[in-house]
């Protein structure tokens, strides 16, 4: 592109979503850098330490919300949605009423995400370097201080629901964001409005009440944060209430009326592997290591490690009905290695009696 004129700009726009389509993302927004109105109720989440153990969330600052600060000449972002809902995935309200059965949250069935998205748009970003010559940008999905449903929100791809996830009319939120930080002064999108009105199911459906406020989550309650990013001892009086869920929760979105909307994922990647949509606790407990680290190889559950995938089985199989194969199988790991994952243990020992 040779003349860089708001009709070329909007030319390239067009065509950025004509590429972002054909390469499995659902949709395309584009807005500018001011976050302004979402850096104050970033900095008040932090100053309640509503972040856990999530140091990364304070040491970038306000490069979170200033892209600019993280990617120097960033004057616009391009945010997208790909949907990760397998088809043909067993329901998960259904698993997550079987105490006995695994419940792992619908979007780490499959491959890992980052991956998948971040090649997509590593592909996207050579097309519009094709095209513009003085292009430049950068690509991120979940992998830097960037305050994606904010940016999502601006750039018109839906609007951020009480439970502090993207909510779209059309698709629900079952689905990845990714962004690609440039340098081109692009047209912006308009943002939606909010269709949550005075709707609080996903608050209300909170195992933990870890949605404190309408878009207050507070981390170190959430059980997506205590099963995932929490490597310590989850906390005696939250163990009962997470269930079994062993790999994130998905209550809040499976609350939301808007997913009635949702779409399911035409991305083989993301397709249910091992039959972790619906798999006993007991046979998950059974694996060793050498197990996991085969079957959870290009999943996101991978980098949890197997310690963190054994304390989580463990809580899970103390919330169950105690029968000799559960009391068996918790036994045979009284003496494991890692203190954590004894720790555990013992709990879910004493708890079923």
């Amino acid at each position: 592109m040779q003349n860089n004129t708001p009709q070329h700009y909007d030319a390239l726009v067009q065509k950025i979503r004509l590429w972002a389509k054909q390469l499995g993302f659902q949709a395309v927004g584009v807005t500018d850098t001011d976050l302004s109105a979402a850096e104050p109720l970033l900095l008040s989440w932090l100053a309640q330490g509503f972040h856990g153990e999530l140091d990364y969330m304070v040491k970038h600052g306000t490069k979170r919300s200033r892209p600019a600060e993280l990617v120097p000449n960033t004057v616009r972002i391009i945010s997208l949605r790909m949907n990760y809902l397998p088809p043909n995935v067993y329901q998960g309200e259904t698993v997550s009423q079987h105490a006995d059965r695994a419940y792992i949250s619908r979007y780490a069935l499959g491959r890992d995400y980052h991956k998948v998205l971040r090649v997509r748009l590593a592909k996207l970003v050579d097309k519009i370097r094709a095209e513009v010559a003085e292009f430049e940008g950068r690509v991120f999905t979940d992998s830097a201080p960037v305050m994606e449903v904010a940016l999502a929100s601006k750039a018109g791809l839906g609007w951020r629901g009480k439970h502090s996830l993207l909510l779209s009319r059309e698709q629900g939120s079952y689905f990845f964001l990714g962004e690609i930080y440039l340098n081109l002064p692009l047209p912006v999108d308009a943002p939606v409005s909010s269709h949550c009105g005075n709707c609080t199911r996903c608050m209300d459906s909170c195992p933990t009440q870890a949605i404190v406020a309408p878009y207050q989550v507070d981390a170190r309650r959430c059980i997506s944060y205590l099963t995932i990013e929490y490597a310590g001892s989850i906390p005696v009086e939250l163990r009962p209430l997470i269930g079994n869920r062993i790999y994130g929760c998905d209550d809040c979105q499976m609350a939301c009326p808007w997913n009635r909307f949702a779409q399911t994922s035409t991305e083989p990647d993301f397709a249910v592997r091992h039959g972790l949509d619906d798999v006993g606790l007991l046979e998950l407990f059974a694996w060793d290591e050498a197990e996991f680290n085969a079957k959870m190889a290009g999943s996101p559950i991978y980098r949890i490690g197997y310690a963190q995938w054994l304390r989580n089985l463990a809580v899970a199989l103390g919330n169950v009905t105690s029968t000799p194969a559960i009391h068996t199988a918790l036994s045979a790991k009284l003496n494991y290695p890692d203190e954590m994952v004894r720790e555990h243990v013992a709990w879910a020992l004493e708890r079923l009696g």
